[in-house]
Formats: structure tokens, C-alpha cells, sequence
């Protein structure tokens, strides 16, 4: 290693590098330290992101008869007005005409009615915008168990 400070007037070229190394080490442990801390924290709530909780009808329920509606919580308040759902036949069609509505008991819950399902395979869409403006889309199948009537 070059010494730097060899012909330094007044200091001992030794010492100061010593004391330069002393503190290159403490800096480099200070560094694994804070990296250590960072990288085992979990993440804070406000850095969350807003999540499906609940649904009704759930994730590929098997229900006996036709819903009267589809249900869902989420874990943060919702904007009502940018939210969009819909249900899909098995032709991926849909099913519904009208948009969500904000539920008047919960305001992380959306509410869309139905019309009687026939038995069949169905497919709910959504994408919702959080509060804090995180948008959250997904789908999920559920089925309506019976006989199918040809037509």
C-alpha cells in the first residue's frame, strides 16, 4: 500500500495510517449494520398496499343456488366511483349492466346485484382504486351447481 504521508512535515506516516484504516473499518461495519437493520425491518402499513380480504360468492365456491349478489371487502376504504366490476358467463359475456356501488355499511366493500344465474361456471372481474390512489384489479371463477337446460 503507498503511504500517502510519508514525508508528511510534522506527522508519523504510521500513525495516520492506522488511524485512516481504523476508520475506513468502522464506516464499512457502521454501512453492514444499517444495510443488516434495513433489510430485516417488515414493511410499514403506509407502505401497503390495498388487498382483496373477503368475497361473496368466494374463490371458487360451488354454491347450490343462484347469489343475489357479489360482495367484496377490501382492506382499505375504496373510491367508489372508479370502481368496476363484473360477472362473466362461461361465453365470457356479461351478465351484469350496472356499475358497483359503495356499500352503505362498509366503505372498503363493494356491492353488485345479479339477476338469477342458471347452473354454469362464472368469472368476477374487478379493479378498484384505493384512497391512498393504488389501483387493485384481479378475477376469481365460481361455480352455480344443477342442471343445465338446453335450449
Amino acid at each position: 500500500m503507498l503511504n500517502i504521508f510519508r514525508n508528511h512535515k510534522g506527522a508519523d506516516g504510521r500513525l495516520m495510517m492506522a488511524s485512516l484504516n481504523k476508520h475506513k473499518t468502522l464506516w464499512a461495519s457502521l454501512s453492514l449494520v444499517v444495510a443488516a437493520l434495513a433489510l430485516g425491518m417488515p414493511a410499514t402499513p403506509a407502505l401497503a398496499h390495498s388487498m382483496l380480504v373477503k368475497a361473496e360468492p368466494a374463490r371458487r365456491a360451488v354454491l347450490t343456488k343462484s347469489p343475489s349478489q357479489v360482495r367484496l371487502w377490501f382492506n382499505e376504504k375504496i373510491e367508489g366511483d372508479y370502481a368496476s366490476l363484473v360477472v362473466l358467463d362461461d361465453k365470457k359475456h356479461s351478465i351484469t349492466d350496472t356499475k358497483p356501488t359503495l356499500a352503505s355499511d362498509d366503505p372498503k366493500s363493494i356491492i353488485l346485484p345479479l339477476p338469477e344465474l342458471v347452473p354454469g361456471k362464472y368469472s368476477i372481474k374487478f379493479r378498484v382504486l384505493s384512497v391512498d390512489g393504488h389501483v387493485v384489479e384481479s378475477s376469481f371463477d365460481f361455480t352455480v351447481k344443477g342442471e343445465i337446460q338446453k335450449k
